[in-house]
C-alpha cells in the first residue's frame, strides 16, 4: 500500500504501532488518515474515537480498512451511529483493489 500511494506522489508516514497513533495525528495534523483496525497493541477503533472526539485532529478525514467482518460492522455502526463526528470515516473491508484506495485517498484530498 505505500509503495503504490508513493508511486502516486503522496507523502506517507507509517506507524508501525497504535499506541502512538494518535500524538502522532495530533503532532503532525496529516491531511488524511489510513488507518488498519488491526493494530496489535491498541484497538484501531480506539484510535479512531481519539481523532474523532479532539477538536485538533477531529475533521481530518479517515479511511478505516481491515479483514475483520465483526470490527467492520462495529465501525459501520459507529459511523450511521454518529455520523456528524464520523461523518467523513469511510470503511475499506479486505480484500479490496488498491485502485479503490487510490480513488478514496484523491476524491478525499481534492
Amino acid at each position: 500500500m505505500r509503495r503504490v500511494l508513493e508511486d502516486e506522489q503522496y507523502q506517507v508516514s507509517i506507524l508501525q504501532e497504535g499506541k502512538d497513533a494518535f500524538s502522532r495525528v495530533k503532532n503532525q495534523l496529516p491531511d488524511l488518515l489510513i488507518l488498519d483496525l488491526k493494530l496489535g497493541d491498541i484497538s484501531g477503533q480506539d484510535v479512531l474515537k481519539q481523532v474523532k472526539s479532539d477538536p485538533v485532529t477531529a475533521d481530518i478525514p479517515v479511511i478505516v480498512y481491515t479483514a475483520a467482518v465483526l470490527e467492520a460492522d462495529e465501525v459501520a455502526s459507529l459511523i450511521e451511529s454518529d455520523p456528524q463526528r464520523f461523518g467523513n470515516v469511510y470503511l475499506l473491508r479486505k480484500p479490496f483493489e488498491l485502485q479503490v484506495l487510490l480513488d478514496k485517498v484523491e476524491e478525499l484530498l481534492e
